[in-house]
């Protein structure tokens, strides 16, 4: 028998909550991003660890934000913890991954590529691991095109965002990346969703009408990852050069794109000559000349 699936049970509000969410990691991980390029070292393993994490951890918060709202009628639906947390895992370490190299190689050419198609392959990734992680009395199906679709979804605009936290142009500029990885994950969501159908097993348990149960369950297992945001918000807020768009380093430092290291050693060259005397030709000929006549 087909289950008659309503993902929007709480009406814009689970909608609306998910993907703000969705932008509030995005703009912490985005934003610790971008302050990896600016440093070296252990600070930008740092600041890039606590960027992964907080982009990890505002999709597994928004995919099950969203799901509060979502409910198959005359069957109730759980969630196994093990299979949930998985997914939380699965988003930080794929995240990471991508962000670790837009941050250590820059956000252009093949690294913001590979960077970003691995970034949105963890955001796809942990969606569908968190659904293999409901129980329920049936059995879900997918549409395989649009499940191809919400992919694509996840890919494309994660590469706009990574490339975007790479320009290293204040605040505001993370802002507008953040809005777009909120797009990225809740684009890819319900995307997703809308190629889910539910085969359920003979005759079903009755359902609660309001749907309270899925949310009783999640509220709980969102805790953590919630306080983990809230203490990254506050690193970034205590951060100066983070909010007041100023940072340490010479302009070619500050190059959009490109991190520290890796324009350390053609923008600090020494001129050519130095440290050895000038030979007598190259004395005569920097020396101030005269004015003669013809030169006049």
């Amino acid at each position: 028998m087909q289950g008659t699936v309503d993902g929007f049970s709480y009406g814009l509000v689970t909608p609306v909550a998910a993907y703000l969410m969705a932008c509030l990691g995005g703009a912490l991980g985005l934003r610790c991003t971008t302050r990896s390029m600016l440093v070296d070292g252990r600070l930008r393993i740092g600041w890039l660890a606590l960027g992964s994490a907080a982009i990890g951890s505002g999709i597994w918060t928004m995919h099950f934000v969203a799901m509060m709202g979502f409910k198959v009628l005359r069957t109730p639906v759980h969630y196994d913890p093990l299979m949930t947390f998985a997914s939380l895992a699965v988003a930080i370490v794929m995240v990471g991954i991508g962000i670790f190299m837009v941050g250590s190689k820059g956000a252009t050419g093949a690294a913001l590529f590979t960077g970003g198609t691995i970034t949105g392959l963890g955001i796809a990734s942990m969606h569908y691991l968190g659904m293999a992680g409901m129980r329920l009395n049936g059995t879900l199906e997918y549409n395989t095109v649009t499940v191809a679709i919400s992919v694509v979804i996840a890919v494309v605009a994660a590469i706009a965002a990574l490339w975007a936290a790479g320009q290293v142009r204040g605040f505001l500029w993370s802002v507008g990346a953040s809005l777009v990885m909120g797009v990225a994950v809740s684009g890819m969501h319900y995307t997703g969703m809308a190629a889910l159908s539910v085969h359920l097993h003979g005759a079903a348990d009755a359902a609660p009408a309001d749907g309270s149960s899925s949310a009783a369950l999640l509220a709980p297992l969102m805790i953590g990852p919630l306080v983990f945001l809230l203490l990254a918000g506050v690193v970034v807020m205590f951060d100066p050069f983070m909010i007041m768009g100023k940072f340490h380093g010479s302009p070619a430092e500050r190059r959009p794109g490109v991190p520290t290291h890796a324009c350390a050693h053609t923008d600090r060259r020494p001129l050519a000559g130095a440290g050895r005397p000038l030979l007598r030709a190259e004395h005569e000929d920097r020396a101030p000349r005269s004015r003669t006549p013809q030169n006049r």
